[in-house]
């Protein structure tokens, strides 16, 4: 266990982070539409959990399963919205078809987080955030654990880059969360930051 443990740690410790971070942050920031996130299995549910993080912190954005853009979830795209897909290989039919059909309805801007070096996914986009080669702990190699949590701490590091850029208040905050803890903290002006 502990050994998973340090090997998701080390992972995330190796992230790169280079100039193709803050100009997605400042491509997101300048966004007069909505961020739009992909992706598929695993990967997926990462793309999902941004695009909420994105809207309690006063970013609009959307989740759109590969899959079901092919069945029509492709008409709330628009020209003035921005684009992230997930996908540690850069491989996955899905999302490259969804880029493609994306790009041909107008979507300007499309920003990738991947990890392989000969990702299809690579050549499909405007900004490359580079996950890095990642070994996965699982015993059989196939998992993917230290991938995903690498995945995860790229998406948290910028909402929260991107919240501190705008000038996202707790006010801010508050008016997005009425309900439950996060939402009392907000509005009461005696809680430690």
């Amino acid at each position: 266990m502990r050994a998973v443990l340090a090997a998701e740690a080390e992972a995330i410790l190796a992230i790169d982070i280079n100039d193709n971070f803050e100009r997605a942050v400042e491509l997101m920031q300048l966004c007069d539409g909505k961020i739009i996130t992909t992706g598929i299995g695993k990967a997926g549910h990462i793309a999902e959990k941004f695009a909420a993080t994105l809207c309690s912190t006063a970013t609009p954005a959307v989740f759109v399963h590969p899959a079901e853009a092919a069945h029509g979830d492709l008409g709330l795209v628009d020209d003035h919205d921005v684009m992230i897909a997930f996908s540690t290989s850069g491989k996955s039919r899905e999302v490259l078809e969804i880029l493609e059909l994306s790009r041909h309805l107008g979507v300007a801007h499309i920003i990738g987080v991947t990890s392989h070096p000969d990702s299809e996914l690579r050549r499909k986009v405007d900004i490359v955030l580079d996950m890095g080669e990642i070994e996965e702990p699982c015993p059989i190699g196939l998992t993917p654990s230290a991938s995903m949590a690498v995945m995860l701490a790229i998406t948290d590091a910028i909402a929260l880059s991107l919240l501190e850029a705008k000038g996202v208040t707790r006010e801010d905050y508050g008016l997005r969360h009425h309900g439950g803890y996060l939402g009392r903290a907000a509005r009461e002006d005696n809680v430690p930051h």
